[in-house]
Order: structure tokens, then C-alpha cells, then sequence
């Protein structure tokens, strides 16, 4: 009865959730499957426990400290130079990040909905524009401007949980091949040409903005220590149901598509993986699971957006605003723009989760100074076993990052 208790009060860890189960999760998992079958769900599970030992970090700062990490951090460093340093780079990493992020969202949602319309773009004299991703943008804007905190999370809940009974069961219905898919699981492996798709399976898990958007939203759903319990509760649910789905994709995309030689390129080729359940109706389903998935994304990325900003800049986290505001307005905008003039959706969604692969390291390396200060977190800084557990973490990920940088600058 208490775990029941305790899973209805579920909120700011299914907000992570949703940032995460996107169209980038279901565009580079279904990718990776179709192209490597069950040979990168390490770098997932890996990514599912970095995941749950990062955010559960920053669930103790937004409820023992009551503040966001953006916050946290600028009041970490006394020296002014590191201080404006430490800020310029989060800042950039956070805007650049969540600017290429939100592309990938709205284009994602496009592409649901240019499966469902048949209409992809419209002509403005010699200029073809995209149509549906000002749209998507607009009504993203109407759902910030008009919503609560909590209207946002409960709809984000509905979503995440409609779009986990569809994959989740679909992989079953398929009959992935067991063996292959826990040697997958627990044998690393990187086959020839896979690890931009690795880095993308880690950057659309291990999401940095993520950091700053749960420690904000654990701020406002819990204001006393002792509801620690119940976060992590939370937190747990929401991302272990986040990685049963991106695992589920992977493994229904596998064992759809790999070997067959079919390239996926837009809606219709992921419906197919939905055909065992829905059969005629997969289109349609996939179509409207892309739109939902874009559409909690697209959400999600101005939000945390906001709050990093705020929170180092010393503005009031509040989503009434004006200058909490202007920043998700911008983040929003930039995507609503690079979304409208042609971009490939399938190449804007990956290289966003690539740049987030990149970005990762440099957060958690600020997260983890963050929770050794006990003048923030007193008792609660992390003990020995979190430590060392965060510090593999972010070896494991600054490790990849290098080798990505390498590996795009063509040094090996």
C-alpha cells in the first residue's frame, strides 16, 4: 500500500522522463536497432543507471537545498572569474544544447504529422517553408504560456505512460530473440560505424538539461526533507519505465528491421514497427505518438532552459515570470525557426543527442562539486558509495566525449 501511496504522487521524475522519450529516443533507437540490432542496449542500460544516480542527485538539491543546480552553482564558486566562467559555460552548453534539442523535438512532431496530413510544407512565392513546425511551435508557446506546473505534469504523465504501453508491449508481441538481446545487454560491443549512434543513445537518455530541470521541479512539488523517500520513489518508476521504452524500441526496431536492408526515413518506416499490435492502424498510431512525443519534448527543453538560466543569472524560477519567460520564449523560437526551413529531421534529431553526449561530462562534473558542499546540503552531500559512483559516471561519459571529438575530427 505505501509503494502504491507513493507512486501517485509521481511528477517531477516522469518530467524527465518525457524530456528523454522524445523523437529523438524513437528516431536513434529505432535507428540503432534496425542498423546494429541488440548490439548497443549496453550503452542504454549504462545510460539508464547514469541517469538514476545523476538525477537522484539532483532531487536531493532541489529538496534538501530548495534550489535548481543553475542556482547551486552560483553560489558554489566565491571567486568572480570562476564564477562567470563556470556560468558562461553552462550557459552556452545549456542554450546551445536545448536550441539544437528543440529542433529535433518540433521536427520530430512534423513528422507525425506530415505522416497524418500528407501536407509537408507550404509556398511562399520562390520559398518553400515548413508548415508544421510553426505550428507545433505555436501551440508548444500556448501550452507554456497558458499552463501550470502542475496542468504540464499531468499531462506529460498521460503521454509518457500511452506511449509505454504501445512499445513496451509491442516488443513482447515481436519475440525478440532473448539471448541475443541480454548479450546485448551486458556484453559491450561496438560494431563498425555504431558509435555516433552510441553517443546519440546516451544523449538522448543522460539528457544534461535534464539536471536543472528536475532539481527545479522537485523544488516545487516537495518542500521538506523527510518527502526524500517519495522522490527517489519517483524518480525510480519514472526512469526505469523511460528505459524499458527506449529498450523496447531498440528491440522491437531490431528485430523488425535489422538485416532486411531498410533504411528508415520518416514515420511511416517506424510505424511498422506498431503493425504486430495495431496492424492498420499503425500508421496512424505512430503518426500520433511522434506529435505526442514532440510536443511533451518541446515542453520540457524551454522549461529547463528557463530554469538553468534563472537560476545562474539570479532571476525568480517562476513560470509567471517575464524574464522566466523570455527565455523558454527564445529557446522555442530558435527551433520554431531552423524547423521551418528544411532541415532533415532524422539528421537534426541525432545530432542532438550527439551534442548532448558532448555536453554531459562538464554538467556532471559541476553536479557532483554541487553535492559535496554541506553549506547547501548539510547532511545530505553525498557519502562515499554516491561519489564513487558519480565519478564513474562521468569518467565512462568524459571518456566518450573525447573519443567522439576524436572520432568527428577524424584522428582515428
Amino acid at each position: 500500500m505505501e509503494i502504491i501511496q507513493r507512486l501517485k504522487q509521481i511528477g517531477p521524475g516522469i518530467l524527465v522522463t518525457a524530456a528523454f522519450i522524445g523523437p529523438g529516443t524513437i528516431t536513434t533507437c529505432s535507428i540503432t536497432g534496425a542498423g546494429f540490432g541488440y548490439a548497443l542496449l549496453w550503452g542504454l542500460l549504462f545510460s539508464i543507471i547514469a541517469t538514476i544516480v545523476l538525477q537522484e542527485m539532483t532531487a536531493r538539491l532541489g529538496l534538501v537545498g530548495q534550489m535548481g543546480l543553475g542556482k547551486a552553482l552560483r553560489l558554489q564558486f566565491n571567486n568572480p572569474i570562476v564564477r562567470y566562467l563556470t556560468a558562461g559555460l553552462v550557459l552556452s552548453a545549456i542554450l546551445i544544447g536545448n536550441a539544437a534539442y528543440e529542433t529535433g523535438n518540433i521536427l520530430g512532431a512534423s513528422m507525425g504529422m506530415v505522416e497524418l496530413s500528407g501536407v509537408s510544407s507550404i509556398q511562399m512565392g520562390e520559398l518553400s517553408v515548413g508548415l508544421w513546425g510553426p505550428v507545433i511551435g505555436l501551440l508548444a508557446f500556448i501550452l507554456l504560456e497558458m499552463g501550470s506546473y502542475k496542468r504540464i505534469e499531468k499531462m506529460i504523465i498521460g503521454l509518457v505512460l500511452l506511449m509505454s504501453f504501445a512499445f513496451i508491449t509491442t516488443a513482447i508481441v515481436v519475440g525478440p530473440h532473448m539471448l541475443e538481446v541480454l548479450k546485448g545487454m551486458f556484453v559491450p560491443s561496438m560494431p563498425d560505424g555504431s558509435f555516433y549512434l552510441l553517443m546519440g543513445l546516451i544523449g538522448t537518455t543522460v539528457v544534461p538539461y535534464n539536471l536543472f530541470l528536475h532539481a527545479s521541479s522537485v523544488r516545487e512539488k516537495w518542500k521538506n526533507p523527510s518527502d526524500l523517500k517519495i522522490a527517489r520513489t519517483d524518480l525510480l518508476f519514472s526512469i526505469l519505465l523511460g528505459g524499458f521504452i527506449s529498450m523496447s524500441i531498440v528491440i522491437t526496431a531490431a528485430a523488425t528491421f535489422y538485416g532486411s536492408g531498410i533504411e528508415i526515413k520518416g514515420a511511416g518506416d517506424l510505424a511498422s514497427q506498431l503493425t504486430p499490435v495495431l496492424g492498420s492502424w499503425a500508421g496512424v498510431f505512430m503518426a500520433l505518438g511522434l506529435f505526442a512525443a514532440g510536443i511533451s519534448s518541446a515542453i520540457t527543453a524551454p522549461l529547463a532552459a528557463a530554469y538553468a538560466t534563472s537560476g545562474i543569472l539570479g532571476f525568480k524560477p517562476d513560470l509567471k515570470s517575464q524574464k522566466f519567460k523570455w527565455i523558454w520564449r527564445a529557446i522555442l523560437l530558435i527551433g520554431i525557426l531552423f524547423s521551418a526551413i528544411g532541415y532533415s529531421p532524422i539528421k537534426a534529431i541525432v545530432f542532438a543527442q550527439f551534442a548532448n553526449g558532448l555536453l554531459l561530462p562538464f554538467i556532471a562534473i559541476f553536479l557532483l562539486i554541487v553535492m559535496n558542499n554541506k553549506q547547501i546540503l548539510e547532511s545530505y552531500t553525498n557519502n562515499k558509495s554516491q561519489n564513487l559512483l558519480a565519478i564513474i559516471v562521468v569518467l565512462i561519459a568524459l571518456g566518450l566525449g573525447i573519443k567522439s571529438l576524436t572520432h568527428v575530427m577524424g584522428l582515428l
